[in-house]
């Protein structure tokens, strides 16, 4: 099952999850809106911001980008043969810029879908910290998708944890998989969890494996097949590389 960030169960892959969002007669089709709304719209509004687009204006058309989605049953033209989800909704955004108005957009939100909570100022934030002269729009899309998708599966890796009740491990154990900083030894480490230095290595070594799997299962969820999940494996270490 796919856990959406606010614990919500839809079906199997997340290409269902776009097909129920797709379709307004389906039950969860807000549901599943507001899932994939929470998984992409920061790259989006990230690429946006790139774009040239101030605060108040990438905020309008992302809102309004995702309500349209819905309303329009848009989502009904994201066809999991055609490739990535992501590209998708690259493509999609960057016509929907090109049609509509951001005031425009910001009077269609009071429409029959509710708007989508967003963390805007978390989401500025971030952007200033990570802005990098040289970055295109597009590079700034992609490495935002590559850090969320890291962050899905590193907490998907630290449910697993506490469900098996290995909770202080993981708060010990899990840095060591995507902090490039200073981490303290793995003596001291072992030490505080009352194991030897070996078994904090193995630990660790099966904690990065895991991560591996769960992080291509997150990325095999938008895309057709597997040759595809080697490719944006490969863009996801560029993206977060460059």
């Amino acid at each position: 099952m796919t856990h959406g960030p606010a614990g919500g169960r839809f079906a199997t892959t997340r290409w269902t999850v776009v097909n129920a969002a797709g379709r307004r007669s389906d039950p969860d089709a807000e549901g599943a809106l507001a899932e994939l709304c929470q998984i992409y719209w920061p790259p989006l509004y990230s690429y946006l911001r790139r774009h040239g687009h101030d605060c108040d204006g990438a905020q309008d058309l992302t809102q309004g980008f995702f309500a349209r989605l819905l309303e329009r049953q848009d989502l009904q033209a994201a066809d999991p043969a055609r490739g990535r989800f992501r590209g998708f909704l690259l493509v999609a955004l960057k016509r929907y810029v090109i049609n509509e108005h951001a005031r425009t957009a910001s009077q269609r939100r009071g429409g029959r879908y509710v708007p989508i909570s967003l963390d805007f100022e978390e989401a500025e934030r971030t952007y200033a910290l990570e802005r990098r002269n040289d970055d295109t729009p597009e590079r700034v899309f992609d490495r935002k998708w590559a850090t969320i998708a890291l962050d899905r599966a590193l907490i998907r890796l630290r449910e697993e944890c506490q469900q098996a009740g290995k909770s202080t491990m993981a708060d010990a154990l899990l840095p060591y998989l995507t902090d490039s900083g200073e981490l303290p030894a793995y003596r001291a480490v072992a030490a505080k969890l009352e194991l030897t230095e070996g078994a904090v290595k193995v630990a660790v070594h099966r904690l990065r494996q895991r991560f591996g799997a769960i992080l291509r299962l997150e990325i095999s969820e938008t895309v057709l097949g597997s040759d595809e999940v080697d490719d944006e494996m490969r863009e996801l270490i560029r993206a977060v590389s460059a």
